[in-house]
């Protein structure tokens, strides 16, 4: 980042959290335009570019290539860190409305040296390039003793000028009905927040559980780079 400017830490600080919590209430996601300016999406993009990938069929998660950040540049681990403590007190709220449990220390330090008891070490986060006809299945990233039911994702590439197609879209399948398919408009540089697995939604009766999952479409043409953060780690294997 260059010098003079906010750090990510500072961006995430200034978000408008009320509304941003209440779409996540409402929809289980919410997007943040732009939060990663130019520098930060050519250092993402750099790691992007590595050959250390793994095929996505070989992990039975569509066709393209994906690459694990087992070491993340500090910008983005700063960010990590931010989102955590300020998603933290949502996720509590979520599993109160559920009837679980389980509650969130304040940092990530705190939640990842409690995984690490449990044996969640290995990083869930990821870079996914996809070309023409390449696209990634839909799943979730809810694996491990200590899931955090909140995740992040970003998009590197300019969509229409660097891919065609390739749209992220998530489905939500309630109880007794079809599911319901969300398309996030998401543009380079943006980032998102959505449910890893299952958030509350309130109905007649009170809170019950919805399941989603998140996918990229196929791609038409050219090359599209897309970053998963989940907040938790995944057991060692």
């Amino acid at each position: 980042m260059r010098p003079g400017r906010t750090t990510l830490r500072d961006r995430v600080a200034d978000l408008d959290w009320p509304r941003l919590t209440a779409e996540l209430d409402r929809e289980g996601s919410a997007v943040v335009p732009g939060l990663l300016d130019e520098d930060a999406v050519d250092e993402l993009v750099a790691l992007g570019l590595s050959p250390a990938a793994h095929a996505l069929d070989a992990l039975d998660l569509g066709r393209g290539e994906l690459r694990w950040l087992d070491r993340m540049p500090t910008s983005l681990a700063e960010l990590h860190a931010a989102f955590y403590e300020r998603l933290a007190p949502i996720a509590d709220a979520w599993n109160a409305a559920l009837g679980l449990p389980a509650r969130y220390p304040a940092t990530l330090d705190e939640f990842r040296i409690a995984g690490e008891r449990d044996g969640a070490t290995r990083t869930l986060s990821s870079l996914v390039r996809l070309r023409a006809g390449d696209h990634l299945a839909l799943h979730q990233r809810n694996v491990g003793a200590r899931v955090f039911p909140l995740q992040l994702v970003a998009l590197l590439s300019e969509p229409g000028h660097d891919y065609t197609g390739g749209e992220f879209v998530m489905t939500e399948q309630r109880p007794r009905m079809q599911s319901r398919p969300i398309v996030l408009p998401l543009r380079r540089g943006d980032m998102a927040v959505i449910a890893v697995g299952h958030r509350p939604h309130r109905g007649s009766k009170g809170h019950y559980r919805v399941n989603l999952k998140h996918a990229v479409s196929r791609v038409r043409e050219g090359e599209r780079l897309g970053l998963e953060l989940p907040l938790h780690d995944g057991p060692a294997d």
